[in-house]
């Protein structure tokens, strides 16, 4: 017989699939349409969006000093961010197939789709690009860690985690060493929603 918590978890993911079906009917108001992988809009909604961009100049001289001086610090993270990329790609390639977790796609993570926006400049474009980067590269990396931590480590925290990953609500309840004995086995084969290997 189900738990409350996993009705609760259940009733979580039939929400999110509603709030699907609602940003796709959103997307369809603001009429744009996905076509062979690209955004296509029309002619109209291109001319508004193109009325709409701030020019360069206009856009740096615009900007706070202050808000210029920490550019470095925010393009500063990129060389770690790259390196976590390399690692968490090249561990999942070599230990995934070992272990029998399907690998996470790294496309699923990193959309680029923003650059297709006629309202922005291509200084915002280069932001927003780096900031697309920089979500779904850790949103990659933390369903790799989440497939990882389900396979040597399903235990649930004593502590409420503040952002648990979304393999969480499957682990065993800290404490219950029968049920981790009994479940072990079973949770590290169970990636059925992760995808083939």
């Amino acid at each position: 017989m189900p738990s409350q918590i996993d009705r609760l978890v259940e009733t979580i993911r039939e929400l999110e699939a509603e709030l699907e079906i609602q940003l796709a009917q959103r997307a369809e108001e603001l009429r744009i349409r996905i076509l062979n992988g690209k955004i296509d809009y029309t002619r109209e909604i291109l001319a508004a969006h193109r009325a709409l961009k701030s020019g360069l100049l206009k856009y740096v001289f615009g900007a706070a000093p202050l808000i210029l001086l920490t550019i470095p610090f925010i393009y500063a993270i990129a060389v770690p961010l790259l390196l976590l990329d390399a690692s968490v790609s090249l561990y999942q390639a070599v230990c995934f197939p070992i272990y029998g977790i399907p690998k996470v796609k790294r496309q699923d993570y990193l959309v680029f789709d923003r650059a297709s926006l006629a309202y922005l400049n291509l200084i915002e474009k280069a932001h927003c690009a780096y900031c697309s980067y920089a979500n779904g590269l850790l949103g990659y990396a933390r369903e790799i860690a989440g497939r990882t931590e389900q396979y040597w480590c399903p235990i649930k925290h004593a502590k409420r985690s503040k952002a648990a990953h979304g393999r969480y609500s499957r682990f065993v309840d800290y404490g219950d060493g029968e049920g981790y004995q009994k479940n072990l086995q079973k949770l590290r084969r169970d990636f059925k929603d992760a995808g083939n290997l």
